[in-house]
């Protein structure tokens, strides 16, 4: 395997070596490249040897740098190869549940070892190959996140639809046995991993000294036709269900010093819970599964206050739009700025998301139809707040490819994308 040379950075050591774009990396000090990862592990060394091919012939070339310099080469991609796709196809996947006619990129099934590391982002271990397997040992790559669903093999099969995902939870036990630490996600389904199976799964986790494990419920969307028959959690299962997770995060607190299973804020909307105080999520590691982000945002929103030292008393009206079901916690975060700036209007606007069919009720899936079908006519103020999680990584489109310059245009009101920060969140609605 090889790695084609896109660029070479201009001042670089690797142009100062005579490097050039369209020649191909081979080896650094005998290892082969190729991809991000074993770019990325070779090149911290201060004495190099690189192996390169211009096509023909293959040279070696010395560099001597810093430790943790960067050598100088480009890639085409980020990568510096496809990202690997999901296999699977698992009865609960939400991009089977898209409705047709979305940019190609949202029906992409990412399954890539390499960005569990580098994003966060989960994989199934049905996708990783022994020499993946082997390089994460060897070069210790940590933390890796595994989406587990359930311990027990024939269940994960059936849940998956794949026939080797029950024997790939041995690949668990080998990271586990090499030190490496490992964040797991549960997407629980009612009546299938849930109850005695959740029971199973936590503690065959807990017993391989898993760091986290978030577990979330299952989401829904109109789009079901021909999948398999699900059905979304009510109060009285999300509130059996939830006891459970904590019962057992309870008994892990008491006996490893932290609690390692957490709910997603979903199950305690559901439940019609009170969100757990800030300490209860010890470091908040599992924010991006939508676990404690409703304690963290109403604390962060807090400080922010306190902090703040503010001369002029604003005067003006803003909207924040949110999902329906984060919808009570906001509008009580809205009060706590209210008591402060009193003369502000706030207009707290939950908005249905009618593009999935309803049942789904989280910030990050409200589309930029939707926001315009439910807000045009109001009055809005001088800007309308949402948070980042609704627009892709770029945060110029919604879901279903409406963009801000079409809300904006069409609500005729600034749009202001807030991430999940206190400060940012509350300069957003004081600011002139």
């Amino acid at each position: 395997m090889a790695v084609k040379i896109y660029n070479v950075t201009k001042g670089s050591h690797a142009e100062k070596a005579g490097i050039k774009s369209g020649e191909t990396l081979l080896k650094i000090n005998s290892n082969e490249i190729v991809d991000v990862l074993d770019y990325r592990f070779y090149q911290v060394n201060r004495n190099l040897l690189l192996e390169i091919s211009d096509g023909e012939n293959t040279r070696t070339i010395e560099i001597t740098k810093g430790e943790y310099d960067e050598i100088g080469l480009e890639f085409e991609t980020y990568l510096m190869d496809e990202q690997h796709s999901c296999r699977n196809k698992c009865i609960f996947c939400f991009i089977d549940q898209l409705p047709k006619g979305l940019r190609k990129s949202l029906y992409f099934k990412d399954d890539d070892s390499r960005l569990s590391f580098l994003f966060g982002n989960y994989i199934t271990l049905t996708n990783i190959t022994e020499h993946e397997i082997e390089r994460i040992i060897k070069m210790h790559i940590s933390p890796i996140n595994v989406s587990v669903h359930t311990t027990n093999p024939e269940l994960r099969c059936k849940m998956m639809n794949n026939r080797f995902a029950g024997d790939a939870l041995k690949n668990l036990k080998r990271f586990a046995n090499a030190g490496i630490t490992l964040n797991c996600q549960i997407v629980a389904c009612p009546g299938i991993n849930d109850g005695d199976e959740l029971l199973r799964t936590m503690r065959d986790l807990e017993n391989l000294g898993v760091e986290m494990t978030a577990i979330v419920p299952v989401g829904l969307t109109a789009y079901r036709d021909g999948l398999y028959p699900l059905v979304p959690y009510n109060k009285e299962t999300a509130a059996q269900t939830l006891d459970l997770i904590e019962s057992y995060g309870d008994m892990c607190k008491e006996k490893h010093g932290r609690r390692i299973f957490f709910a997603g804020d979903e199950f305690y909307i559901l439940a019609e819970r009170e969100i757990p105080a800030p300490e209860f999520y010890e470091d908040f590691a599992a924010l991006e599964d939508g676990v404690g982000m409703i304690a963290y945002l109403t604390d962060d929103v807090k400080w922010a206050l306190e902090e703040l030292e503010y001369d002029e008393k604003p005067s003006h009206t803003v909207t924040v739009a949110c999902g329906t079901g984060v919808y009570p916690f906001m509008k009580k975060i809205m009060t706590m700025i209210n008591e402060k700036f009193p003369n502000i209007t706030i207009n707290t606007q939950p908005i249905k998301n009618n593009f999935f069919g309803g049942g789904v009720n989280v910030s990050g899936l409200v589309t930029g139809g939707d926001l315009i079908a439910q807000l045009k006519g109001k009055n809005i103020g001088e800007r309308l707040i949402i948070p980042s999680s609704m627009l892709r990584f770029e945060n110029d489109l919604f879901l279903d490819d409406v963009s801000t310059d079409d809300v904006e245009r069409e609500l005729k009101v600034e749009l202001v994308p807030v991430n999940n920060n206190g400060a940012d969140l509350v300069n957003a609605i004081i600011s002139k």
